[in-house]
């Protein structure tokens, strides 16, 4: 089976290592000449919206999936004219519009923060008067890793703020008082099989995730699959999707989705019987889902801007080093370490340990 990815970075390239295994091949589509995935597949270098590049990669493979929403819907719904894509167009609409996102949750009946469409500045005047401060503006589509948006806390920052954000359309959340971030990464095959991972803890810095830590029983696992659930179904959903969380007064708020593997699930590699990689591949291509139980107790840490001295990082017991091959460069995603340990103790130590090598690099 050969297996379309629309976009080449360390997502796709961390979906072909999981599907080489199962006899998959790999084809990816991607405008940038260094595209990191492209050592493991034949890289299409075309535009997301080239028309012409899109058939000649639909001509060649059994399905398409994509590799993060930044892709067009329009590009997937093209595409799904000639060959199998999932996750679908509308679910990819929805997912990257935050919008949509929200509408879908508050008609779910899925808690969030208070939210107000914005269209210019006089929107944004009017809704922070509604909502209050503080509160966060964020471009509607595009946004991630704390790029496009701005926390407003005082009247001074509402001035000017439409047009500091590119004068695009953008969403207003109130700001949420929580106690903790988590994440539930789940997977859903064609025939509406849905299996959960853990519920991972998150803690991010500059708007980027930093660390996240597979929980044990969480107290709000079931409730945060309830939540899941409810979307998953709502748009017959095919694939691995990733649910963002805050804990607020015992409960959650869904601050988004992300219709996609998820950095925050890069910890099931070897953390878990299997990974959300290889799970998103036997969701999309049919075929059984595996376990999503935990092997021992597992972490994620991010390298951000540059990779510490491999031999460093792989000399600390229970690490494994996935390192993306990409140029170093400041606020870029280049590399995470996974660890797996038998208790929390030793997890917690060696977490201390990748963070020095990080604070070091």
């Amino acid at each position: 089976m050969k297996i379309g990815v629309i976009g080449g970075g360390q997502l796709g390239r961390m979906l072909a290592l999981a599907g080489t295994p199962l006899g998959m091949n790999f084809a990816f589509l991607d405008p940038a000449p260094d595209a990191c995935a492209a050592a493991l597949g034949e890289h299409i270098r075309a535009d997301y919206g080239d028309q012409d590049h899109l058939r000649q990669l639909a001509d060649q493979v059994d399905l398409v999936t994509f590799e993060f929403e930044s892709v067009p819907a329009e590009t997937v719904a093209f595409l799904s004219q000639f060959v199998p894509v999932y996750p679908s167009a509308d679910a990819l609409r929805i997912a990257r519009d935050r919008w949509f996102e929200k509408s879908m949750f508050k008609d779910l009946g899925i808690p969030t923060p208070a939210f107000a469409d914005i269209q210019s500045q006089a929107d944004l005047d009017a809704a922070v008067a509604s909502i209050g401060l503080p509160a966060v503006l964020k471009t509607r589509t595009l946004g991630y890793d704390g790029k496009g948006q701005k926390v407003l806390r005082t009247a001074a920052d509402v001035e000017g703020t439409f047009a500091e954000l590119g004068s695009v359309a953008c969403l207003l959340e109130g700001f949420v008082p929580f106690t903790g971030e988590v994440s539930l990464i789940a997977v859903r095959g064609r025939d509406g099989e849905t299996r959960f991972y853990p519920l991972v803890h998150n803690t991010h810095d500059s708007g980027i995730l930093k660390l996240s830590v597979a929980s044990t029983d969480h107290p709000l696992q079931a409730l945060a699959e309830d939540y899941s659930s409810r979307v998953l179904k709502h748009l017959d959903y095919v694939g691995v999707m990733a649910f963002e969380f805050f804990e607020v007064d015992g409960g959650l708020k869904a601050n988004e989705i992300a219709p996609r593997v998820h950095n925050s699930g890069h910890w099931t590699t070897e953390g878990a019987e299997c990974s959300q990689f290889e799970n998103h591949l036997r969701a999309i291509a049919g075929l059984p889902l595996g376990s999503t139980a935990k092997v021992g107790e597992s972490a994620m840490l991010n390298f951000i801007g540059r990779v510490p001295p491999v031999e460093q990082v792989i000399a600390i017991a229970d690490c494994h080093l996935h390192h993306y091959g990409k140029a170093f460069k400041a606020g870029r995603k280049v590399g995470h370490a996974n660890l797996r340990c038998a208790d929390m103790a030793t997890l917690n130590a060696q977490i201390q340990r990748v963070e020095a090598l990080i604070d070091e690099a």
